[in-house]
């Protein structure tokens, strides 16, 4: 293995950069300060790394706090473990600054040793049925950051439907499902900010159908999530009976794989609870009289929007055959269902980098496990040299918050590989001096925010909330969070 570099340069921390302060960017900081302490010496890296996270909007923690339900409880103990980690003298947050706009490659290369790019995802993938472009019709992503209120969002959301369409099996599809659903006080205890609250309080939709192209064995729920739907209040939950006649092949493949198994199991409970409430004459779980119906519709594809005069009047969704092993067949039978708003939740795409290579049958930056390279895989591309990716940006919108760990963990052995097996040790960057960043961006009138400024806006959320009894209330106007951070 090659000596490792003399002088001061051989001395000093390692200088990384991270793109995205979400929990993939978070988590990855962590873990490289950890794998440092334990292995770094040894592999002739020292012990110590600055790493400086850059975040685009004026506050960090990206999918944790605009990308998730308001009324999950695990969303503060979240928020609370990524907060822990930020506040560390090794990790320095800059907040309010773009990667592509206010800094380039170029400039980071000059004074980081590394790259690491922890982007998530602002867009839906695109719905390709006809009736697409009608009016009534949202993709999941742009109803998430209304109801999470993402800086910049809309402040008003349609939500005249009656009668709605959910497109999707997966965690999304449900939260944005339970939120429709929802009754506006029910949210109180949450973090959701006026105008959501408000716009809620006048949401029209009484039926809910949730289309879910194959059977509940393949569904993507958590267990977690379809807990939540069980206690929705004022919610009758109906099914079909023939969508729960499994095979006894697909049941134990679906029972090899623990995760699987207590969803279905969870499922089960839901279609018992069904039962319960249709034999009561249309109950929520706690026997209460519904006013609401949540239809979960499996082996059910969109095959197209119906529309008049330019607005949704309905769905028109083919049934499905999923054998044993997960296959879909379609069938050529078809169903139609009067709705007046359909919202698709069929998959996030992960933001596209400037100057990054992008994999577009993927959705993921162009990388090979973390290592970014110039073609996606299997297309003869080579790695890059010291750009790595993590989360989204790295496997695509998949996986639940957590899975963003074990990302982390490859992407970081590798690049710690790297640099290991480098001539000067990882040390790359020529700008060595930790004032040069400060430097740059004020030369260029960019105020980015700190820790301690997110510690400034989280206090007056929380101070907010307590006026009205809540835990804490979101701000979302940007130029807000920006004074309040800066103490102004």
């Amino acid at each position: 293995m090659p000596a490792p570099a003399r002088g001061e340069e051989a001395d000093s921390p390692l200088r990384v950069a991270v793109i995205g302060a979400g929990p993939a960017g978070v988590y990855a900081s962590d873990i490289l300060l950890r794998q440092l302490r334990e292995k770094g010496t040894d592999l002739g890296l020292g012990d110590r790394a600055r790493i400086d996270l850059f975040e685009k909007l004026p506050v960090p923690f990206g999918l944790v706090r605009y990308g998730v339900a308001p009324d999950h409880p695990s969303i503060k103990y979240i928020a609370g473990a990524l907060e822990k980690t930020l506040d560390n003298p090794e990790i320095h947050l800059y907040a309010d600054v773009e990667f592509g706009k206010d800094i380039n490659l170029d400039d980071l290369l000059e004074r980081y040793d590394v790259v690491l790019f922890a982007t998530g995802a602002v867009d839906d993938r695109p719905l390709e049925i006809a009736g697409h472009e009608l009016d009534g019709v949202h993709g999941a992503a742009h109803f998430v950051e209304w109801y999470d209120g993402y800086p910049d969002a809309d402040q008003d959301w349609p939500l005249d439907a009656r009668q709605v369409a959910v497109i999707g099996g997966g965690n999304v599809a449900m939260d944005v499902s339970r939120i429709l659903m929802r009754r506006a006080d029910d949210l109180l205890g949450t973090d959701i900010p006026d105008n959501v609250y408000q716009g809620i309080q006048g949401n029209q939709a009484r039926e809910l159908h949730m289309f879910i192209r194959r059977g509940p064995a393949q569904a993507k729920f958590s267990v977690q999530e379809l807990r939540e739907l069980e206690k929705l209040p004022g919610v009758q939950i109906v099914i079909d009976e023939e969508d729960f006649d499994l095979d006894q092949e697909t049941i134990d493949r679906a029972g090899a794989d623990k995760l699987t198994r207590q969803m279905l199991e969870e499922l089960f409970t839901i279609r018992e609870m069904a039962e319960d409430m249709a034999e009561d004459g249309g109950v929520d779980f706690e026997g209460n009289p519904a006013d609401r119906r949540f239809y979960m519709h499996f082996y059910r594809m969109p095959a197209a929007i119906i529309g008049q005069d330019g607005r949704v009047t309905g769905i028109r969704v083919e049934k499905t055959k999923v054998t044993p092993e997960g296959t879909m067949e379609e069938t050529s039978r078809y169903e139609e269902y009067p709705v007046q708003a359909v919202y698709h939740a069929i998959g996030y795409k992960p933001a596209e980098v400037p100057g990054i290579p992008y994999d577009f049958s993927g959705y993921t930056l162009s990388n090979v496990h973390g290592r970014v390279t110039t073609a996606p895989e299997g297309q003869d591309g080579r790695p890059i040299n010291r750009l790595y990716a993590t989360g989204w940006a790295k496997r695509g919108p998949v996986g639940l918050i957590g899975s963003t760990k074990s990302d982390a963990l490859e992407t970081i052995g590798n690049m710690l590989d790297d640099l290991a097996a480098s001539p000067t040790r990882g040390r790359f960057a020529k700008d060595r001096d930790d004032d040069s960043i400060d430097r740059f961006l004020a030369d260029k009138g960019i105020r980015p925010i700190d820790f301690a400024g997110w510690k400034r806006v989280d206090a007056y959320e929380r101070a907010e909330g307590a006026k009205a009894g809540r835990e804490h209330i979101k701000v979302i106007d940007p130029d807000q969070l920006r004074q309040l951070a800066h103490g102004e």
